[in-house]
């Protein structure tokens, strides 16, 4: 099914890229979200101004891959992916086109936003630190930073450093400390590991839950996801560093293609989906944080309680993601 699924989609974009220039009233989107956390806010644009939203929805590397193969010819007028790591390697890729957009600008603050103007977030998640609600004290937990220290030997879980969401994490911390802290911070987390990395952040709330460890980190929309199915889950989440720098946030984003067949209905699309109405729906839809302040997040996401963010520029997990990669090969981290 899976494999017909990718060949299926390869056709359709290859008609796309063979076909004639979209219409006037028509973007087409190249996606790294599924199609049901994406489809919603483009059939409501559809519903709102008439503009037909084609879209393909495929893995983040795929997505960039074609759009340099095609270059001018590509048919994508907008790139939508996750994490501010692979936005910033598009736009460094010479992908995307930067935009002077007043309504951007006024809707999504600054750190989540390229300084170029390539790219803007628009749902937010936290990355932060989870707990199990039996064997730990939420006083017992303060900070990332802290996670490195004796008492957490044998009790922390961690996802996997391929996954460009710890990447992206490590990269702030290079930029919050200097490599060397960082290197030392990542080491003492290695050593507080009570098992393997895990391959998905699911898992490891799952393994908080059944004992196998009592703290980890993760994305918030995970636990959302899985606390709504199973709400006797006993894990909470802990909002670490509020004493200093805060909580590390990371993005689902877009920008416009450089060679976009329709830039200006581009630009108006992704004016429209930092609004009030498409905020709501791209943040509720994944249980995430609008990157829209003005708009609040959804009751459920919420009722964990608010936090302050990192104000770090999340460009940042580009700049310094190279790095981070050599750091956490050399302390261990798989």
């Amino acid at each position: 099914m899976q494999a017909s699924k990718r060949i299926l989609a390869v056709l359709v974009l290859g008609a796309l890229s063979g076909a004639a220039p979209a219409a006037d009233d028509e973007v087409v989107v190249y996606s790294a979200r599924i199609d049901e956390l994406i489809k919603p806010v483009f059939d409501a644009y559809t519903a709102e101004t008439g503009v037909k939203v084609t879209f393909i929805t495929d893995k983040e590397a795929p997505l960039l891959a074609r759009l340099k193969a095609e270059g001018k010819n590509t048919p994508a007028d907008l790139l939508i992916t996750v994490d501010a790591g692979n936005l910033w390697q598009a736009e460094q890729e010479g992908v995307l086109r930067p935009l002077e957009s007043a309504t951007i600008k006024a809707n999504i603050p600054p750190q989540y936003r390229s300084a170029g103007g390539a790219w803007n977030g628009l749902s937010l998640r936290a990355r932060t630190i989870f707990y199990s609600t039996e064997r730990v004290k939420p006083e017992e937990l303060s900070t990332y930073e802290a996670l490195a220290g004796e008492n957490w030997e044998g009790r922390l879980c961690l996802r996997t450093s391929k996954k460009v969401y710890n990447q992206s994490l490590t990269a702030t911390l290079i930029e919050a400390h200097g490599e060397k802290m960082a290197e030392q911070i990542v080491k003492g987390w290695v050593n507080n590991l009570a098992t393997d990395v895990f391959a998905d952040d699911t898992a490891l709330l799952q393994a908080i839950d059944a004992g196998q460890c009592d703290v980890g980190i993760a994305n918030t929309y995970y636990y959302g996801r899985l606390h709504k199915q199973n709400p006797g889950l006993k894990v909470k989440p802990f909002w670490p560093n509020q004493g200093d720098r805060g909580v590390h946030v990371n993005l689902s984003g877009a920008g416009v293609t450089k060679y976009a067949p329709h830039p200006q209905a581009a630009q108006r699309l992704l004016e429209w989906m930092t609004g009030e109405k498409a905020q709501r729906l791209l943040a509720d839809l994944n249980q995430e944080y609008p990157a829209n302040p003005q708009v609040a997040p959804s009751a459920e996401v919420a009722a964990w309680g608010s936090f302050k963010a990192d104000s770090i520029p999340v460009e940042v997990a580009g700049k310094r993601q190279a790095e981070a990669i050599k750091l956490m090969d050399r302390a261990g981290w798989n």
